[in-house]
C-alpha cells in the first residue's frame, strides 16, 4: 500500500487506541473504526483492522481471562452467528453510509433505554432470552459490516450489572472468539488481503504500548466513573456515526 504519512499516523493512532480499548478503556474501539475509516477507503478499513483487532483480544483475554462471565457469553453466540450471517450478506448490498447511520441510530435507542432502566429501577435488566437475542443480532451485524460493535457490547454487559473486571473478562473473550469467527468470511469478501496483512504486521507495533498500559489505567478507575465513561464514548461515537 501506498500511504502518505497522514495516513500512516492516523492508522498508528487508531492500533494505539484498539490496544487500550481492549485492555483497559472500553468504548475506545470506536475511535479506531473512525480512524481506520478516515485513513482508508471504507472497506478496506474494515479489513485491516480485524486482524489488529484479533491481535490486541489476545492480550485483553491474557490479562482479564479468569474474569469472564460465560453463562451470558453462551446467552449471546447463536444470536451473535445470525447476525454475522446477515452482515455477510448485507456487506456489498447497502452502502457504507447507511450502515453508518443505522449503527448510531441502534447505540442511541440502546443508551436511552439503558438510561430510562436506571432511572426507572437501580436492578440490572432482566437476564432474559430477547434481551441477549437483540443484543446478539445487532453485535453480529455491526461488527461484521464495520467492526463496530463495541458500543453495543458495552451497553450490553453495563445493563446486566457485571462489574468492571468480570466486564473487562467477558468481553475480551467474546470479542477474541467473535473476530475469529469472522476471519473466513472477510478473507472471502476480500477485506483481509496479503498487502493489509504487511501493513498489520506494521501497526503491531503502536499498538502493543496500547494494550500494556490498559491495566494500568483501570486499576485507577473506580466503577462509577468506568461506567461514565464508557456510555459517553458510546453516544459521542453513535454521533460521530450519523453525522
Amino acid at each position: 500500500m501506498n500511504l502518505t504519512a497522514w495516513q500512516w499516523a492516523l492508522l498508528a493512532g487508531g492500533a494505539f487506541f484498539t490496544g487500550l480499548s481492549k485492555t483497559g478503556v472500553a468504548g475506545l474501539g470506536v475511535l479506531s473504526v473512525a480512524l481506520f475509516a478516515n485513513a482508508l477507503p471504507a472497506r478496506a478499513s474494515t479489513g485491516a483492522l480485524l486482524p489488529l483487532l484479533l491481535c490486541a483480544d489476545i492480550f485483553g483475554v491474557a490479562f482479564f481471562r479468569k474474569h469472564a462471565s460465560w453463562p451470558h457469553l453462551w446467552k449471546l453466540f447463536p444470536w451473535v452467528v445470525l447476525g454475522i450471517a446477515a452482515g455477510y450478506f448485507a456487506l456489498g448490498r447497502i452502502s457504507n453510509a447507511q450502515v453508518q447511520r443505522m449503527i448510531g441510530v441502534i447505540l442511541l435507542v440502546m443508551v436511552a433505554l439503558h438510561w430510562w432502566r436506571q432511572r426507572q429501577s437501580k436492578e440490572p435488566v432482566p437476564h432474559t432470552w430477547w434481551f441477549a437475542a437483540l443484543t446478539g443480532m445487532v453485535a453480529g451485524f455491526t461488527t461484521m459490516v464495520a467492526n463496530a460493535a463495541g458500543p453495543v457490547m458495552v451497553l450490553y454487559l453495563l445493563a446486566i450489572g457485571l462489574p468492571k473486571l468480570a466486564f473487562l473478562g467477558t468481553g475480551a473473550w467474546f470479542f477474541m472468539l467473535v473476530n475469529a469467527f469472522k476471519v473466513p468470511f472477510s478473507v472471502h469478501l476480500g477485506l483481509i488481503t496479503p498487502e493489509s496483512l504487511l501493513m498489520d504486521a506494521v501497526l503491531v507495533i503502536p499498538m502493543l504500548p496500547g494494550a500494556v498500559l490498559g491495566p494500568v489505567i483501570v486499576r485507577h478507575l473506580n466503577q462509577q466513573v468506568f461506567e461514565r465513561m464508557a456510555l459517553v464514548l458510546t453516544v459521542v461515537a453513535a454521533v460521530r456515526l450519523i453525522l
